[in-house]
């Protein structure tokens, strides 16, 4: 895989597929810029390097043309952000944005309309690709977080091009996750929070191969109190993934792996910051209960074990962290993996509620790498090649 410092961008034009499919509020405007602000520096580099960028990007999942998911509405951020004017393409094929990408001088920015407009993105469509393609010079995906999307602009126009590379964000990427899976230093510990076991199964299973100790945490492991003949009140649960938990038991065992899972719990009995609280064992939630928090043993114990960690992947938090009458088990995690990472330890933070929670305690600059990718991370979690990145080989 070439690296995007071995090509030479002066006065070349380069298609970049970045990740803009951010939150707007109720006028339209950006809400949360982060996704802008990753892809900044590899613009800047390539501007620098006297070429010119075409940026291409998803917005939401429209059903043909819509006014609501233009991406023209990110324009005045990316401006505001960039500090000079940027270009719009009211389509991101055809004549009219031919000529205007054609026209490009080194220095120049233009974003193209929502690519999803076209049903043919997400078909992988060769042709509407190859109308893609023949807008630049050079191809550059820096969109991480749609690397395990098998559509036209991150994996199928990559074949048209002779010069192709990631760019700076996607290399980060692809670099911290290797941290974390080709000899990692040891201890290694994976926090696995969130709601579902069923879609964390793929990715426990292979990070059984790489960690010293798993902890469990969040809503999934009612699902595996349950198959160890708890009683869990009205805690969510997933009955057809009781199998599941049962192999990754014995699987952990086999591999030597130590396995954790939450002794005590904020239960409460209303999902809600109003109800009634009490901590109880998690084997002995009462009926009309539901565990919405790990409980202060649990977090003793989690903290104790990230700590002596040298390596963390965080991915999922350990309970309804939103609520502020149940943010203390995450808000704790957070804490101990900053300070983990603060004693000489590497962490990787992902998935969109981690990092939505790292960043609500405020401790974003406190960690080694956030992942800008969910699903797309745990696909690579899962030992999968990712057909945007396989394309860039």
């Amino acid at each position: 895989m070439k690296s995007i410092k071995q090509i030479d961008f002066s006065e070349k034009k380069a298609f970049i597929r970045v990740d803009f499919n951010v939150p707007l509020d109720d006028t339209g405007k950006v809400s949360d810029n982060s996704r802008i602000l990753a892809a900044l520096p590899t613009i800047k580099y390539i501007l620098s390097c006297g070429g010119s960028c075409i940026l291409a990007s998803h917005l939401g999942r429209p059903k043909g043309k819509t006014k609501e998911l233009s991406l023209s509405k990110l324009v005045p951020e990316l401006e505001k952000l960039l500090s000079f004017k940027v270009l719009f393409s009211e389509d991101c094929i055809g004549e009219k944005t031919e000529r205007l990408c054609s026209n490009l001088k080194p220095g120049d920015v233009i974003l193209l309309e929502n690519l999803r407009f076209y049903q043919e993105e997400t078909n992988a469509d060769e042709s509407f690709a190859k109308r893609l393609s023949n807008l630049a010079e050079i191809y550059v995906n820096d969109a991480y977080g749609t690397t395990h999307r098998e559509h036209a602009s991150t994996a199928t126009m990559a074949k048209f091009f002779d010069l192709k590379s990631p760019g700076i964000l996607l290399n980060n990427e692809i670099i911290n996750l290797k941290k974390l899976m080709d000899n990692p230093s040891r201890p290694v510990t994976a926090i696995i929070g969130g709601a579902k076991v069923s879609s964390k199964i793929s990715v426990i299973a292979n990070m059984l191969d790489v960690v010293d100790s798993l902890i469990i945490g969040g809503g999934m492991a009612y699902t595996f109190i349950k198959n160890n003949g708890g009683s869990i009140g009205n805690s969510i649960f997933e009955k057809e993934k009781l199998n599941d938990c049962n192999e990754i038991i014995s699987l952990a065992k086999e591999k030597n792996v130590n396995l954790f899972l939450p002794e005590d719990v904020v239960a409460s009995n209303e999902f809600s910051n109003k109800g009634l609280k009490k901590v109880v064992n998690i084997y002995d939630i009462p009926n009309g209960w539901q565990g919405l928090d790990i409980g202060p043993l649990t977090i003793s114990k989690f903290e104790n074990i990230i700590i002596e960690s040298k390596t963390i992947l965080w991915n999922g938090p350990m309970g309804v962290f939103e609520m502020s009458a149940f943010e203390k088990g995450t808000l704790s995690i957070a804490k101990s993996v900053a300070e983990a990472t603060k004693s000489g330890a590497f962490s990787l933070i992902g998935g969109g509620d981690s990092v939505a929670a790292i960043k609500k305690f405020n401790l974003q600059d406190e960690v080694s790498f956030i992942s800008t990718g969910g699903g797309a991370m745990l696909e690579s979690l899962e030992g999968k090649i990712l057909p945007g990145i396989k394309a860039l080989n």
